[in-house]
């Protein structure tokens, strides 16, 4: 392994190509272009692919036929980008291919801001494209991290034969940190049995992949219980999520990627403060980490404050559905591009802390 200083957007581009990926295609979008522009000189030192598509909608279908030869690819795009592949990516997790898709988030909604937002929350954890498929959706907080995620990513998708979704804001794919980098993946072809193969052809030999749902009655609805059994184990085993000075915490700030780097500034100050205040930070945003809401005794926290760069928040209706109601959640929330800082955080915590003290419900 080796240690580089590298700008978020390349690092997730050259964990990619140590992962295995050896196919992208994508369309330039603000502020992901490094991503397409690092990987159109990197893939082919290593005998990989790059396309320039003349659309978002071309690059994700060339994504689709890349993942049916058995080669691991990759996309990446922000919000309105995303919303034309949407259904390309349902087309891969219809057919059950994996690819991986990076979403660099930017305000919205239609073309939106360009500058760091975390406005497509929804989108993608509820609504990358039609169907009702999920993928796992990963959210980094660092630069290391978005290395980590990006090669898990792969992981996940070549494990399951799902699109992997990692999405991050435009403050984490401009920044430059230190990172160590993974070392490069010997790539072999990969051996799908395509939608339903193993339905077909229990033997699983010399099967096609699969496209169509028409060849049997029934055929969609055991791709779906299929899938829905897939969903299940996700939420049993691959939930992740960071909680930080949670030991005796008495208020609680939930937030994701930039958000959550805030978040722990804050924290740390109002700690010093005599402020028992704690973090959960969601890193797999689907499958989301209700257990780590749900085991919040409602007798020693006194309130959640769900921060994000989003007007309105997004992921506030995961964290009340977590607490059941057991629990009162606020927001300390931005948008627009306008970044979260440490003392927009501590303000708005010191202002809830003021109303419990007065008794305002």
């Amino acid at each position: 392994m080796e240690k580089l200083f590298m700008k978020g957007n390349e690092a997730i581009a050259e964990a990619a190509v140590r992962a295995g990926c050896r196919f992208f295609a994508g369309y330039p979008i603000t502020p992901q272009n490094e991503i397409p522009e690092y990987l159109s000189r990197r893939l082919p030192e290593v005998g990989g692919a790059f396309v320039q598509a003349e659309s978002e909608i071309s690059a994700i279908n060339m994504v689709y036929g890349s993942a049916a030869t058995g080669t691991l690819a990759m996309t990446s795009s922000s919000g309105p980008g995303i919303s034309l592949k949407s259904e390309g990516i349902s087309s891969l997790a219809g057919a059950q291919l994996p690819a991986v898709i990076v979403n660099v988030m930017r305000d919205g909604p239609g073309t939106g801001a360009i500058q760091a937002a975390q406005a497509d929350y929804l989108q993608a954890t509820r609504a990358s494209g039609h169907g009702g498929f999920r993928m796992i959706v990963f959210a980094p907080a660092s630069v290391q991290e978005a290395v980590d995620l990006t090669v898990k990513a792969f992981e996940c998708a070549a494990r399951d034969s799902n699109p992997s979704l990692v999405l991050l804001d435009g403050c984490i794919g401009a920044m430059m940190e230190p990172v160590i980098l993974p070392p490069l993946k010997k790539t072999e072809r990969l051996r799908y049995a395509g939608a339903g193969a193993k339905c077909l052809n229990p033997s699983g030999k010399d099967v096609m992949v699969v496209t169509s749902t028409l060849v049997r009655p029934d055929f969609q609805e055991v791709l779906n219980k299929q899938a829905a059994e897939m969903y299940d184990r996700w939420g049993r085993e691959d939930v992740m999520a960071e909680e930080y000075q949670m030991e005796d915490a008495e208020y609680v700030v939930a937030a994701y990627g930039t958000s959550a780097r805030t978040a722990k500034t804050a924290i740390r100050e109002l700690r010093n403060e005599g402020v028992r205040v704690g973090l959960i930070r969601p890193i797999t945003l689907y499958p989301f980490p209700s257990g780590a809401f749900a085991r919040l005794d409602p007798h020693k926290v006194k309130f959640i404050m769900n921060t994000e760069m989003s007007i309105p928040a997004q992921m506030i209706d995961d964290v009340r559905l977590a607490v059941s109601n057991r629990i009162r959640v606020e927001t300390c929330c931005c948008s627009g591009g306008i970044m979260m800082t440490n003392e927009d955080v501590s303000e708005a915590l010191k202002n809830l802390l003021s109303q419990c003290k007065e008794g305002v419900e």
